[in-house]
């Protein structure tokens, strides 16, 4: 039986080895390209997908911007820059997307009587809750569906594995995906400027760092499409288009037996915990943006 214990001083060493040595770039003869079938020929990102789900974009990333969010928003960015304290930034924030989207005043936005409170409350906020709870749920298939749209990587599991887009779990994703949608007000547009704030964040956070070194922990090691193998304890693998790391190796221990270690580009990093109070359940949790990824994976 798992003893829920933290890792070993021996594998904490081991991690710190693949930090330091690992993922700077260790030159291998495999350097697969993002599959035509895990992504779209257009999005709405400053990049296509092939280049920001490849290999040389996690080992050597820019900044990603969505098609006119921070120039719509500019007055938003004006005002962050002038706040030193992250508290009130947050705050305004907050106030800010309330009023962009009608939040605060649902009737304003077009909700009637009989939609009110069946609708009103798919905001972000809620949208973040429920991945928390269940990535496969209909909240999950919202973000997915935003991370296709805006990013053009498509999703590799919903409630199952997506490999026939006629199949089952295709379907079901995409039904997901419309329920969840529907009668919002906007919501794949707060998820946009979302993201553009966190990256605003991390930015100010980490002035001089491309990358966090994120972990999750798993059942399996073959739940993850493995793309190459680079040796024992390194792959090449495809993550789903959406997916949650955490910055604390211990609490990546409480969510499975295997460990994977990944040197995540900033600019992949959707939304964290400390973003917003409330924003996602979990301790130090990480929502980041799929593709191709040279990752560690080992057991405890």
């Amino acid at each position: 039986m798992k003893q829920n214990s933290t890792p070993s001083q021996t594998y904490k060493g081991e991690v710190e080895h693949n930090k330091k040595e690992h993922f700077v770039g260790v030159a291998t003869s495999q350097n697969p390209v993002l599959p035509r079938y895990a992504r779209l020929p257009i999005n709405r990102c400053n990049l296509p997908a092939d280049i920001l789900g490849g290999l040389t974009f996690q080992r050597a990333p820019i900044a990603l911007e969505l098609d006119g969010v921070a120039q719509f928003h500019r007055g938003l960015f004006e005002l962050l820059d002038k706040l030193d304290d992250a508290h009130e930034r947050a705050l305004a924030f907050i106030i800010h997307m309330n009023a962009s989207f009608y939040l605060d005043q649902p009737e304003q936005a077009g909700y009637t009587d009989s939609t009110l409170h069946k609708r009103q409350k798919a905001d972000y906020m809620r949208m973040m809750r429920g991945w928390s709870f269940d990535s496969d749920g209909v909240e999950g298939a919202a973000l997915k569906g935003w991370v296709e749209s805006r990013f053009g990587l498509l999703p590799r599991q919903h409630g199952g594995h997506i490999r026939d887009f006629s199949g089952e779990a295709s379907r079901s994703y995409l039904e997901m995906r419309a329920t969840a949608l529907y009668g919002t007000n906007a919501i794949e547009s707060q998820f946009d400027l979302l993201y553009t704030y966190s990256q605003y964040e991390l930015a100010r956070l980490h002035p001089e760092e491309t990358h966090l070194t994120l972990y999750r922990g798993v059942n399996r090691l073959d739940e993850f499409e493995t793309i190459a193998t680079i040796d024992n304890k390194h792959r090449i693998v495809l993550l789903n288009n959406l997916n949650s790391f955490t910055a604390n190796l211990e609490r990546a221990d409480e969510f499975g037996d295997c460990l994977l270690t990944a040197r995540v580009p900033l600019s992949k990093v959707f939304c964290y915990t400390r973003l917003l109070p409330g924003m996602l359940l979990g301790e130090d949790e990480y929502t980041v943006i799929g593709g191709l990824y040279e990752v560690g994976m080992a057991a405890y």
